[in-house]
């Protein structure tokens, strides 16, 4: 009597209609005797496999993927919190991230490290048991190619590096933008060319820069594209008609896709409001290449001259963007709100639009003040602002955290080189937007809780106590206090702003407010989201750019029994993996966008080199301060040596730097005229020095080493282009 293969019983346990154990499959595959003892080996195989777990009852169902022994990669490092994901894993599903409990010496693995680790399920996930530490695996960094007489180095673009490369096999000009392995260690580590990524200096290089330095997936597999490809050319299935309803987007004018509409209309004193979402469910189904890479990438990255689509574009440009004129599949969230901005009723259903009109916020502004005339003025727009007009007075009453900081926007010409750098524009056309899509993202957490239905929610916790006190700290070092009680709700920092918004530092004080936060999250785990004043919040508005708003889709898609694409038991089991996943990748992207913009800023400036900025000081530490320029950003460091021969005292708690002859002060916020020394687009760093200060040695020769521990390579002189002498 043959035995089943191990993909017959694998099929057969994830089509039973209840739970299996051994017994249930040698019954089912007619097994006796010898047969019975040759699946239990068979069964531990693939238990160890991690293709089979148990559960209750000695019952099996379809495994995680985790073999009782396997490779694990460390992910995260703080303390005592070490996590770890398999260095190998094939499955459709998403990779479960491991809490790594050390034994011994506590602090022997750090960020990339690998390991040989024994498993353990705890039920609701996995424990990693360290067994060996492994040889380190090849770093991969991007940096620019330098001569250093016969020899070439390899200067890393990330400004936090502290060392240079010798660097092998290379033959190209000096300046050239580099893709390297670094192997070795100490003095003897050596980069290795991978990829020849050009000259940086190039129109929209800036961007790759970035992408290659965080290991952003940005190519898509010819898999994936076809997937893509054959699921935008897919029906739309059976959907309610909403296409007779002038629904509209309004975003930015350069936006690169269009996933939310909105639509209102007035009902009693209050409103009907609809907000219709990309229905990205019913084209990336689970389980697929296309939503393997969907998972991988975890969201869009948006820099000044590209974006890094989280799908491809045939559906993010294509059959998911909901475009002017085109019968498009959304997710409708048809909300009833009361006059004073409560959501009294919601409900979600799949349906199809026709978009009227994909109109910018500028332009919905200046239609909305009577700048500019528009057909859809009175029967479109003016009942959207009515409708949010009733959503502001909700918002006014939760009293959500309002902090107004500025958004940059680099203006990129034809040929892709920088026209600009401006402050965009904050208009009632964002807000309201932004107060719609808010309460289509409250309604979906709830609806999600009230079915009892895994949900993915956008947890944003309270301040720390450490945080808040070191926060009162600063604040008392300027004259201000800030009155703690047991519980601290936005509305204590929003008062505080209101007071403070006329000072000259006023600017200063919010990103400290904004620095005493704590980061928004994603998890299965309802923790509220404080910022918003909410007690049940999920992302559900952006599915096209972020994972996690699919996944909720998903959930109403089986919530509510509207076909296909709704959340597996399986899936919705590994919520807390996906949103940690999604999470690292969303602080890889805002990493990648940030870094990116300095550069940017560094290349705008790199033509204004020796002249005189305005500047206000955004840090203060022992081996110097921080400043960024006014208006256009970009922060750049003062070292010590740049302050001249006179010492300083750092007061920690003052965030100040003392001259202890002169009494000369440099605070957090202080704004001053600072000479611009140096700005390298490629690393993004700017440095200054003080007028009228001679700088003391060595930092005057641009050599040596400063008083923060790091060399002296930032400090020579500008970068050559690939090719270019002198």
């Amino acid at each position: 009597m043959s035995l089943p293969t191990r993909a017959e019983i694998l099929r057969f346990i994830e089509s039973a209609p209840g739970a299996v154990g051994k017994r249930e499959i040698a019954r089912a595959f007619g097994l006796h005797g010898e047969a019975r003892e040759g699946l239990k080996a068979l069964l531990d195989e693939l238990a160890d496999a991690g293709a089979l777990e148990s559960g209750p009852g000695r019952k099996l169902h379809a495994g995680g993927g985790l073999p009782r022994v396997t490779v694990l990669q460390v992910v995260e490092a703080v303390g005592e919190r070490i996590f770890a994901v398999p260095v190998k894993w094939e499955h459709a599903t998403p990779p479960p991230r491991v809490r790594v409990v050390e034994r011994g010496r506590r602090g022997a693995l750090g960020l990339g490290d690998r390991v040989l680790a024994r498993i353990e399920g705890t039920g609701g996930g996995y424990t990693a048991h360290p067994m060996k530490k492994l040889a380190a695996s090849a770093l991969t960094i991007v940096g620019t190619a330098r001569r250093e007489g016969a020899a070439w180095r390899l200067t890393p673009v990330d400004k936090r590096a502290r060392h240079d490369f010798a660097l092998s096999d290379y033959d190209g000009p000096e300046g050239e933008l580099l893709l390297a392995e670094v192997r070795g260690s100490g003095a003897r580590a050596s980069a290795h060319v991978v990829e020849r990524l050009g000259d940086p200096f190039a129109p929209r290089s800036l961007s790759l820069i970035a992408i290659s330095a965080k290991g952003i997936p940005h190519v898509f597999s010819d898999e994936v594209l076809a997937e893509a490809e054959a699921a935008s050319r897919a029906g739309l299935g059976p959907r309610e008609d909403l296409r007779a309803l002038p629904l509209i987007t309004i975003d930015p004018a350069d936006a690169r896709d269009h996933d939310d509409a909105v639509w209102a209309e007035a009902d009693g004193d209050g409103w009907r409001l609809i907000v219709a979402i990309a229905d990205v469910s019913w084209f990336v189904r689970s389980g697929t290449a296309l939503d393997r890479e969907a998972y991988n990438r975890g969201n869009s990255v948006y820099f000044p001259d590209r974006v890094v689509p989280m799908l491809p574009e045939a559906l993010s440009a294509g059959a998911c963007s909901l475009v002017e004129g085109e019968d498009r599949a959304v997710l409708a969230c048809e909300m009833a709100v009361s006059a004073d901005g409560a959501v009294i009723s919601a409900r979600f259903g799949r349906a199809v639009i026709r978009i009227v009109a994909n109109i910018a916020y500028e332009d919905a502004q200046a239609a909305i003040d009577g700048r500019a005339t528009s057909p859809l003025t009175d029967g479109v727009l003016r009942p959207l602002w009515g409708a949010w007009g009733a959503l502001a007075k909700a918002r006014a009453a939760r009293e959500p955290l309002e902090l107004d900081l500025p958004e940059k926007q680099v203006l990129l010409d034809e040929a892709g080189n920088i026209a600009g750098i401006r402050v965009r524009e904050r208009l009632d056309a964002h807000r309201l937007i932004e107060d719609m899509m808010i309460a289509a993202n409250v309604a979906a957490a709830k609806a999600l809780e009230a079915k009892k239905l895994p949900c993915l929610f956008r947890d944003h916790e309270a301040p720390s106590r450490e945080k808040l006190v070191a926060l009162k700290e600063y604040l008392a070092t300027i004259g201000l206090k800030l009155a703690l009680g047991q519980v601290v709700k936005p509305a204590l920092f929003n008062r505080f702003l209101a007071l403070t918004k006329d000072r000259d530092d006023a600017t200063e004080i919010a990103e400290q407010v904004l620095r005493s936060q704590t980061q928004a999250y994603y998890a299965p785990d309802n923790r509220g989201h404080f910022g918003l004043s909410l007690a049940s919040y999920a992302h559900f508005t952006s599915p096209i750019r972020r994972y996690a708003d699919l996944l909720v889709h998903r959930g109403l898609v089986r919530a509510f029994g509207l076909g296909e694409g709704g959340l597996g038991d399986a899936e919705g089991a590994r919520f807390a993996v996906s949103g940690d996943h999604v999470s690292l990748t969303e602080r890889r992207a805002m990493e990648a966008e940030r870094e990116t913009l300095d550069r940017y800023v560094a290349s705008h400036l790199a033509g204004a080199v020796g002249t005189s900025v305005r500047a206000r000081i955004t840090g203060v530490t022992n081996f110097g301060f921080f400043a960024t320029v006014d208006g256009i950003g970009g922060d750049g460091l003062v070292p010590m040596g740049a302050l001249g021969e006179e010492r300083f005292d750092f007061d920690e708690a003052a965030r100040t730097l003392t001259g202890q002859h002169s009494g000369t002060v440099y605070r957090v916020g202080q704004r001053l005229e600072l000479a611009l020394a140096d700005a390298n687009p490629v690393s993004g760093a700017l440095r200054f020095a003080v007028p009228g200060v001679v700088p003391r040695e060595p930092y005057a020769r641009g050599g040596g080493r400063r008083r923060d521990g790091r060399g002296g390579r930032g400090d020579r002189g500008g970068l050559k282009r690939p090719g270019r002498r002198g």
